[in-house]
């Protein structure tokens, strides 16, 4: 699974990727989390508002800072 934090670099993007990491931690999932800061690639996967949460290439949440329970849910879902 990979995880993506769309955003560039702001402090909710920087929060969100550290929900994210205490998240797969928290599930003892197996994913990878990569940061998309290239706007053209964040509008490229249809991103207006970050920061944003995509979980293998799809979107999951925009605009939105997630806390750590939130994004545990959408994986599990997707796992």
């Amino acid at each position: 699974m990979v995880i993506q934090i769309l955003g560039t670099g702001c402090p909710k993007c920087k929060a969100l990727e550290a929900n994210a990491r205490q998240a797969v931690e928290a599930g003892s999932i197996d994913a990878t989390i990569e940061k998309v800061t290239d706007l053209d690639k964040i509008m490229d996967m249809g991103v207006m508002i970050t920061p944003a949460l995509a979980v293998d290439g799809v979107v999951k949440s925009s605009g939105k800072l997630l806390n750590k329970d939130q994004i545990l849910s959408l994986l599990k879902r997707d796992n």
